[in-house]
């Protein structure tokens, strides 16, 4: 092996371990943001939960805000993504259903992220390294049910009372959300017998769109 070979590989090594660590604190962040809040989490404690100094992290994430900054845009980023790829349905009412179910798989394949997404309360801007504020891409999944709903109701699809858009794109969310959020904070819970969850949502999308449809399907 050339010595450029061998630069190479090392190079690759270390950024590969890099990447590796960097992930390794978004993650052990994210579960102690959910389990302690993100108020009470502090940098020491992230680095001692893998077994990190403190000095360690800070060569990946200049404080904690950037830690979060970094955790946000990556988790909300996913949702996004998993959310578009059932690409372009004409029908706006098939739309919304799949949308809904998307989001219910997202959710129940990805528990960590979504505690932390939508389960998590956190009171501080998100800013950059200059100081400026840090558009989150929840707003391109938001706009993509807003959208949608809108168009239903532009096509007076929805029944005539149902002229909100805002409304009931939040009560469409609301609704799954609360399905979720109740299958993991309950699942184990020897006194209520949850039904599986992803079920319980696609009976909850058909129920609620047969019932706000100005001419049910």
């Amino acid at each position: 092996m050339t010595t450029s070979a061998i630069r190479s590989a090392s190079l690759a090594r270390r950024e590969r371990q890099k990447a590796e660590t960097r992930q390794a604190i978004l993650d052990a962040a994210r579960e102690l943001f959910v389990a302690e809040g993100v108020e009470a989490t502090t940098m020491r404690a992230i680095a001692a939960k893998i077994g990190y100094t403190p000095t360690a992290i800070y060569h990946h994430f200049r404080d904690k805000d950037a830690l979060l900054v970094e955790l946000c845009l990556a988790d909300f980023s996913a949702l996004g993504q998993a959310m578009f790829k059932i690409g372009r349905i004409e029908d706006p009412i098939e739309r919304l259903r799949r949308l809904g179910l998307a989001y219910a798989d997202f959710a129940l394949d990805n528990p960590s992220q979504y505690r932390f997404m939508f389960m998590t309360s956190y009171q501080q801007q998100l800013l950059d390294a200059a100081g400026n504020e840090v558009p989150m891409p929840d707003e391109d999944a938001y706009q993509f049910l807003f959208d949608t709903v809108q168009e239903g109701i532009d096509k007076q699809l929805y029944r005539p009372e149902l002229t909100d858009a805002v409304e009931l794109a939040q009560m469409f969310w609301g609704g799954i959300h609360g399905i979720v959020a109740l299958w993991f904070t309950h699942c184990n819970d020897p006194h209520i017998t949850l039904r599986d969850p992803r079920q319980a949502v696609r009976t909850m999308c058909d129920s609620m769109i047969r019932g706000s449809l100005r001419n049910p399907r």
